[in-house]
Order: structure tokens, then C-alpha cells, then sequence
């Protein structure tokens, strides 16, 4: 009996995702006394270290053909994997290269899945788990009754935990079959943390007024070592890049910390960024909608507050 964990990698590196989702099969294995087994994919530096989250194997099949994520591609050999070493579930992380395998591998394994849980599941019995639903407003417990179970993991739901000591890898081989997808490039932001994967965000929205306006939040960012974002209006106004868009209709989120800056609060965006653990809101409209969602609030004309902060906050730093 054996959990099989796709770690994923960005040009042979580990995301954090990767460790949490080997973190979270490891419990998962525990709990149904089976196996946890990490699967990765091309070539890749650090592979031995999955065994310090918990995998009690590791493998690693290493062909030039998969050092570029191809869904097709890759749902065959993850799929290949998981039949030879008897995989009862298959967990990935909920990310863009997750969400297209999931589908895929549910179909080629004949497998119930759910998408996006963000706890551990019952086993007791049955093999039941829970998501968020409804835009985060509330949460389904689903049943699944096939032989293989697969679960994609929402990041920043479960903690990355260091429990034991680095492996030794094991390298596999799997027949790779030709696709009808070719990756020619692929451009990765460089700098910063990926917004699925931060922990702490500073967001900001119309209230700024313009682009050239946006010093004051890089700065904060900066400060903070957070990853910049904004809402869908400022995307679309070419204020900012859309991989910062955060909301319904861009990334959804789960930093421990979530400052909005001049976002008024509409249902999209809250329900892209609910799931913050800390929401802390700067506008200067006291019926702003997102002060309802806040943690903690200031109202205030951002131009005053933003600065102000960014000085405290600096201050702060050069004196601890």
C-alpha cells in the first residue's frame, strides 16, 4: 500500500508547493499505514531532500523529454508510476501544472479526485475530505469510492514540516509517449515568490490612481520581502502585469498576510484572497466592503497611511 506524491519542479528546482504536498502525503501515508513514495520528473537538483518532508522512497525519472512540464506527457509516466508500485492515491499540488494533470490522470486511472482540498482525510472506515466551496464560503466533505483516490493539495493549507532525514533516489525509467503538445518555451518570473506560494502580499487597486503612483506599494513589498499583486481593474488598465491579478477570475490566494491597499472589496476579489489568514485593509471609504472581510483596518487616505508605514516599518527593522 503506497501514496504517490508528484513533487514538482521549475527548472530542476523544488517549488515550496512541493515540499508541502510531500509534507502532507507523508500524513496522509501515516494515516493509512502505507507508503509515501515522491515521484519527480527530468532532471532535478536536490532530489534526495523530499525524504526530510517525509517520503519514505523517491524516484525520479530523468529523460530530457520531461524537464518541461507536458500535461500529456506527464499524466502518462505519473499514471505509469502509479500502477507499478500499486499507488492507492496519487497527491499533486494545486497549482496551474496540478489543475491540468488532475483531470487527466482521473480519467486515465479511472480514479475519483478532488481538487483543492486543504485538509487531511478521513480514513477511518471511508476516504472522505474536504475543499472550499462557493468562493471559500463554505466547505463540502466528498466520499470517494474508487480503488485509486486522486488529490490535488491547495497551497498554503498545510504546513511544511521537517521530519526526518534526506533519501536516496531511485532512477526510473517510463515509456514516454510521442504528444501532440511541443513546449518550445518556457519564460519564468525570476525575483520574487510566486503568488500561489507566498506567504505574505501587498496588494493594491484603483484607489492609487494611476501607475506611476506605485513606488509606495514596491517599497512596502520590499520592505516586507512581500510579492506584489493588484486587483482585476488595475490589470486591465495595464497598470500592472495580469500574473498579478488576484480574485475569481485571476489567482486565488492563501498568504498568512494580505494587505489591500485602495481595493474597495467587491465579491471577485474577496473571493480569490477569503482564505488569507490575515487581511489587514487601508482605504479611505469606511463602507468599503472589504473592511467587513479585514482582520484589521485603517481608514485613511493611502497616500498619507502607505508612507507612513513604509517609514515605521524601516524604522522598525534598523532598530531589531
Amino acid at each position: 500500500m503506497s501514496v504517490l506524491v508528484f513533487a514538482e519542479t521549475i527548472k530542476g528546482q523544488f517549488k515550496k508547493a512541493a515540499f508541502e504536498a510531500v509534507s502532507y502525503a507523508s500524513k496522509v501515508a501515516e494515516k493509512m499505514g502505507a507508503d509515501c513514495i515522491a515521484l519527480c520528473l527530468g532532471e532535478v537538483n536536490g532530489a534526495g531532500n523530499l525524504g526530510k518532508y517525509g517520503a519514505s522512497r523517491i524516484l525520479n525519472v530523468n529523460d530530457g523529454a520531461l524537464n518541461h512540464f507536458n500535461s500529456q506527457a506527464y499524466t502518462s509516466v505519473i499514471a505509469q508510476v502509479a500502477r507499478d508500485i500499486g499507488a492507492q492515491v496519487i497527491i499533486l499540488s494545486h497549482s496551474s501544472n496540478g489543475k491540468s494533470l488532475i483531470g487527466r490522470l482521473a480519467v486515465k486511472m479511472e480514479a475519483g479526485s478532488v481538487s483543492g482540498v486543504n485538509a487531511l482525510p478521513d480514513v477511518d472506515g471511508s476516504f472522505k475530505v474536504t475543499k472550499g466551496v462557493f468562493s471559500g464560503k463554505a466547505f463540502a466533505t466528498y466520499e470517494i469510492n474508487t480503488d485509486v483516490k486522486i488529490l490535488s493539495l491547495m497551497g498554503n493549507s498545510f504546513g511544511v514540516e521537517e521530519t526526518g532525514s534526506a533519501g536516496n533516489v531511485e532512477q526510473m525509467s517510463a515509456e514516454i509517449p510521442s504528444s501532440r503538445l511541443q513546449v518550445t518555451e518556457v519564460e519564468v518570473s525570476e525575483g520574487t515568490v510566486p503568488l500561489p506560494e507566498a506567504e505574505l502580499v501587498v496588494s493594491a487597486g484603483r484607489g492609487m490612481k494611476g501607475p506611476e503612483n506605485w513606488g509606495i506599494i514596491e517599497e512596502l513589498a520590499d520592505i516586507l520581502g512581500a510579492t506584489t499583486a493588484c486587483s482585476r481593474p488595475v490589470a486591465d488598465s495595464d497598470w500592472r502585469p495580469h500574473h498579478e491579478h488576484v480574485g475569481q477570475t485571476g489567482i486565488a490566494i492563501r498568504p498568512n498576510l494580505y494587505i489591500a491597499i485602495g481595493i474597495s472589496g467587491a465579491i471577485q476579489h474577496l473571493a480569490g484572497v477569503n482564505n488569507s489568514k490575515v487581511i489587514v485593509v487601508i482605504n479611505k471609504d469606511p463602507e468599503a466592503p472589504f473592511f467587513k472581510a479585514a482582520t484589521y483596518g485603517v481608514v485613511g487616505d493611502l497616500f498619507e497611511v502607505v508612507p507612513r508605514l513604509n517609514e515605521a516599518l524601516r524604522k522598525f527593522k534598523a532598530e531589531a
